[in-house]
């Protein structure tokens, strides 16, 4: 039955996929820890900042407790960390200067770049054999990936 071996292929790729994903991750893990590790931050820390990269503008505590899914205690000590390394200051909003923002530091967030540049090498070379289908496979995978990820740690935190 043509159905029958479809879905013994399928159960294949799903337990390959299942292994190759535990250790891709594990992989990252432990690259993440080496990184950390090489500019004396927590692995935590180190992807806080990664994060912060990303946004905009200077954010809130709040806003890294989101980030992260971290207690806003948990986010302050965090940024405590990160400013004692260099890596954030805290300012006050000029708009509302009741609130204060974390805003990256330019000089170490360059100096950071450089040193991740150094251990990636080419990374987009990883992608040369891709098609564009292929590539937005990956990209749709990924962006699931995160949301997926974002709702379990939600879960984990609420002790679900």
């Amino acid at each position: 039955m043509p159905g029958n071996e479809s879905g013994a292929a399928r159960s294949r790729l799903l337990e390959r996929l299942g292994t190759v994903s535990r250790r891709y991750m594990a992989s990252y893990a432990l690259f993440n820890q080496a990184v950390a590790d090489r500019i004396g931050l927590h692995p935590t820390d180190l992807q806080c900042l990664n994060l912060l990269t990303l946004e905009r503008e200077p954010v809130t505590t709040g806003r890294v407790a989101e980030l992260t899914g971290l207690t806003t205690g948990s986010a302050t000590r965090l940024v405590d960390r990160l400013e004692r390394a260099g890596y954030v200051v805290r300012r006050r909003d000029e708009v509302d200067r009741r609130r204060v923002l974390v805003a990256t530091v330019p000089e170490r967030i360059a100096e950071f770049g450089r040193m991740w540049e150094s251990l990636s090498g080419d990374w987009s070379a990883l992608f040369d054999d891709l098609d564009d289908t292929e590539l937005a496979t990956i990209v749709r995978h990924m962006e699931r990936t995160v949301d997926f990820s974002g709702t379990q740690i939600a879960r984990l935190r609420a002790g679900e």
